[in-house]
């Protein structure tokens, strides 16, 4: 926020004056001459009834002058209930998650003299109409000085805030798109992880990259078909001014903003980084969680031009990076929304992925994913088709015709499917007390994962995955190469021992319940083998134990904490082992609940282990006393 006094006017020569009443409005008059290209001096022609003004004021050359320093200073001191510290020009200060900027700073209601030469450069952008408008409503003076000034610490800096403001508003779709994705290329990818004195590169030379390039017409199109082209282009030219030392201001060319900061070791650090970064072409847009999924096609288009843009398409990203990506997107996206009525809700699902089918070619980036939500479509329909068919009453033939189509369903899905979409085949065989043919499937299951080949999350063997799958289609790799988390939509009821995880879910306005693979996995052996094999039951417990205990995020996601120790209570607590089940419980009601929000399931679960206790130490003291 910008904060100024409407009793303050800034004017840039004496005769400006005349415009203003002296008895209600205090005067202060810009000196420029000894001060770098875009910085003054402030000196009081009038007294100022405004105690901060008077308290920032220095004396020189017998003249009040308003040093900035003090200024800014008094600026973080106002008595406010929120702390605030210098940043730059502002008081920065946070409510919450909520960060702020404010900047108290002088308006002036006329166009800097420096600057004239700005409005003659205004040819073909922005219009006449815009430039009369920014002249109109003059600009600030906000309270920092130049770096390598004389007098840094009483400058103040000419801000062109507010006509900036107008110019990315009269910026064209496809321009604001390419100031956004310079924006989020500086933010996620460029300065991520770095502290505020290690970032070189601001926001506002990514602006100012874009209005140089739209003015000069260095870009005849600017359409929403080549967004990323326009993006190569702006990002060429920073590389080009980071090499060169010189960033020009738009409004004051001769002003280089780099000149403070990125110069000498910065600015060889800096170029080098932009550098590689040039080399890898697009590539590297693939590391912004913002911009991945949005470009992720475009450019793996084979009909996109990238190639007049980097001389060596393969140094764009491997093979398995761009899989990594892709299955990484297709697995986020892989969720359908069931209503009230699940049967009815799939069939609907089913007749769209028809009509899109038939109506017109798809893209094979189209086809992998239409691919993938239909085996989700048809995993659940395979759990909800059974209980429809028993709530209808149907005689036993049709149980077991429902029942029949729903495990065929399952083969399809897994068939078309990926590696982990096997689980709701074994939860299928669970549920309907077939554990030797569930336990069967899990061995296939856990035969697949330990192929060295396999990517998991963002975790694969590069080198084992190339010359496993290495140039295959992608139906190939899903099927044999590729694992993720299960999501169980909780509408549906999948096997009986998540039932409270689900409906609490529900309650909390969660649709779905998501459990990393592996501890799905063990949960499923675990259950299974306690009714034909304790000793095997008892090893997949002590292995789900470990992975529970001692991973890192390598094979459980931080979010998917809390059911990881939920599921490890459940199997403790039907193997008998009550206390070990409390203190997992506990746990996961430690672990962050954004996701599944089963915190309430948890606590359910911990008060039946106290009442199961109370009714064994009451039995225990009766047996005591029959004795």
């Amino acid at each position: 926020m910008m904060l100024w006094r409407a009793d303050h006017r800034v004017i840039w020569e004496l005769s400006q004056s005349q415009y203003y009443n002296t008895q209600r409005q205090t005067l202060i008059l810009c000196d420029c001459s000894d001060s770098p290209k875009g910085y003054a001096l402030l000196y009081l022609l009038s007294p100022s009834k405004l105690r901060k003004v008077q308290y920032a004021c220095i004396r020189m050359n017998d003249r009040h002058y308003i040093s900035s320093s003090n200024y800014r200073q008094i600026a973080c001191t106002l008595p406010t209930p929120i702390y605030m510290s210098p940043h730059g020009p502002c008081a920065s200060g946070s409510i919450g998650p909520l960060e702020f900027d404010n900047a108290h700073c002088f308006v002036s209601d006329f166009w800097p003299p420096s600057v004239s030469s700005w409005i003659e450069r205004c040819h073909s952008w922005p219009q006449p109409h815009i430039v009369d408008d920014v002249v109109k409503h003059g600009c600030h003076l906000v309270p920092i000085g130049h770096k390598l000034g004389r007098n840094e610490d009483n400058e103040w800096r000419i801000s062109f805030s507010q006509a900036e403001c107008k110019l990315v508003y009269a910026m064209n779709h496809c321009q604001f798109l390419t100031y956004g994705l310079l924006k989020l290329f500086l933010k996620e990818i460029l300065n991520n992880g770095l502290n505020d004195d290690c970032k070189l590169l601001c926001s506002y030379h990514m602006k100012t990259v874009v209005f140089w390039v739209i003015q000069q017409n260095i870009i005849p199109h600017w359409c929403a078909q080549n967004p990323l082209d326009c993006f190569w282009v702006c990002f060429k030219l920073i590389l080009k001014w980071v090499h060169e030392g010189v960033c020009p201001n738009f409004f004051i060319p001769t002003n280089n903003m780099f000149l403070s900061k990125i110069h000498g070791a910065a600015q060889q650090y800096s170029f080098n980084r932009l550098y590689e970064l040039y080399g890898r072409g697009f590539a590297f847009l693939l590391h912004s969680p913002s911009i991945r999924s949005s470009i992720i096609t475009a450019i793996y288009n084979p009909r996109y031009p990238i190639q007049k843009l980097c001389t060596d398409e393969h140094t764009l990203i491997s093979e398995n990076e761009f899989d990594i990506e892709l299955f990484t997107e297709i697995q986020r996206n892989d969720s359908i929304l069931i209503y009230k009525t699940p049967l009815q809700t799939c069939i609907m699902y089913l007749q769209k992925i028809e009509r899109l089918i038939s109506a017109h070619p798809m893209t094979q980036y189209q086809i992998i994913m239409v691919q993938k939500l239909t085996v989700s479509i048809l995993q659940n329909l395979a759990f909800i088709l059974p209980l429809h068919t028993m709530s209808c009453a149907f005689e036993n033939k049709l149980r077991y015709r429902a029942d029949k189509i729903s495990r065929y369903m399952l083969k399809i899905a897994a068939t078309f499917g990926c590696i982990s979409d096997l689980l709701f085949m074994a939860m299928y065989y669970y549920k309907t007390n077939r554990y030797r043919k569930a336990l069967f499937i899990i061995d296939v299951v856990k035969l697949k994962l330990a192929n060295p080949c396999v990517m998991y999350m963002y975790n694969v063997d590069a080198e084992k995955y190339t010359e496993a799958v290495g140039g295959q289609s992608w139906f190939t790799k899903m099927r044999h190469a590729v694992a993720g988390d299960v999501t169980l939509v909780n509408m549906i009821h999948y096997i009986c021992d998540l039932l409270p995880e689900q409906q609490y879910g529900l309650e909390n306005t969660t649709f779905s319940l998501s459990v990393p693979l592996f501890v799905l996995l063990n949960m499923l052996d675990i259950l299974c083998c306690r009714h034909i094999d304790t000793i095997r039951a008892q090893t997949a417990l002590n292995d789900l134990q470990t992975l529970v205990h001692y991973d890192r995020g390598q094979l459980i996601y931080r979010d998917f904490k809390d059911i990881s120790w939920q599921i490890l209570g459940i199997c403790q607590q039907v193997t008998g082992n009550l206390q070990d089940a409390w203190y997992s419980y506990q746990r996961s009601l430690r672990q962050s609940h954004l996701i599944n929000k089963i915190q309430t399931a948890t606590i359910m679960r911990i008060q039946d282990i106290c009442q199961l206790n109370s009714l064994i130490n009451i039995f225990l003291y009766i047996s005591s006393i029959c004795i």
